[in-house]
């Protein structure tokens, strides 16, 4: 794999990348607390098969630029996919695949300009349709205790004291049994700077604050509750502690025709790196090779 940069809505993304330049682009949204870095595994695999690999770390992420326009909200996500798509010489038989906040990004963009997308992989967070007022009951609210921390001033204290000891917790919660070091201390390099910190609490931020919502990504904006019309594969850990299996429910109903539900037994939020053969072998399945 090698880091690269590219230019794209106005912002400066650098990403990995693997596999041959003119093969169709699969690209890796990556959420948080992670990085480009938790596709090391997935992007070997989808060269081989002849796909362009490429995994952005996501705006405001170091290396990648803190964004000019200060935007965190999921449409100026989505439209970071779409734009990156045109970057990387994309074409109609470009994949995505998304974790986490990189799920809804992949959503919205998928939705939002769907000519660009063949096929669709989301992992750890589903529709937010299919989980309707399971998101709400009192053992789900425990589990996202962070979120609402995220929305007070307290929010980059809580993160930064201890060596951002915050990211070693919810590693631990979210993935129990998985030793997630490797993995967190790279998270801490990407928001080791205040505004880069500041920038990943800021997407969440942007999910409770309409305030903080550019209308120019508006339509992007009602994308990511939309349903892909791309075949759409969705993979979840049967032992996530971040959002748990019983609050995701039948996402089925909510994807379109040629989709496919999975759970991942023994692994939990950051699958794809808890359990990468098993999460490789569907995805590589599902999208075919190039």
């Amino acid at each position: 794999m090698q880091e690269q940069r590219v230019r794209a809505n106005d912002v400066e993304f650098s990403y990995l990348e693997a596999g041959p330049g003119d093969g169709p682009l699969a690209l890796c949204l990556h959420g948080f607390p992670d990085t480009a870095h938790t596709w090391r595994h997935l992007l070997p695999e989808l060269a081989r098969v002849g796909y362009h690999a490429v995994a952005p770390w996501m705006r405001g992420y170091a290396p990648t630029a803190i964004p000019a326009d200060g935007c965190y909200q999921t449409g100026a996500l989505a439209t970071d996919a779409c734009a990156l798509h045109d970057a990387l010489g994309g074409d109609g038989r470009a994949v995505l695949i998304g974790h986490d906040w990189g799920a809804a990004m992949a959503t919205g963009a998928a939705v939002h300009e769907p000519d660009r997308w063949r096929r669709v992989v989301t992992m750890a967070l589903p529709p937010l349709a299919a989980m309707a007022d399971s998101f709400f009951t009192y053992a789900q609210l425990k589990r996202s205790f962070y979120i609402f921390i995220f929305q007070t001033p307290l929010a980059e204290t809580a993160l930064s004291v201890d060596d951002h000891s915050f990211i070693d917790g919810l590693w631990a919660d979210w993935s129990p049994g998985y030793d997630g070091a490797w993995d967190a201390a790279r998270v801490k390099e990407a928001m080791g700077s205040p505004d880069n910190l500041s920038a990943t609490i800021g997407y969440y931020r942007a999910m409770f604050d309409p305030s903080l919502h550019d209308p120019a990504y508006a339509d992007a904006q009602s994308a990511v509750g939309g349903t892909p019309p791309q075949p759409t594969l969705y993979l979840h850990g049967a032992d996530d502690g971040c959002l748990a299996l019983d609050a995701v429910g039948d996402v089925l109903p909510f994807l379109s025709a040629g989709s496919a539900q999975i759970t991942l037994e023994k692994a939990g939020h950051f699958l794809q790196v808890e359990q990468p053969r098993a999460v490789n072998d569907h995805v590589l399945r599902f999208i075919g090779s190039a």
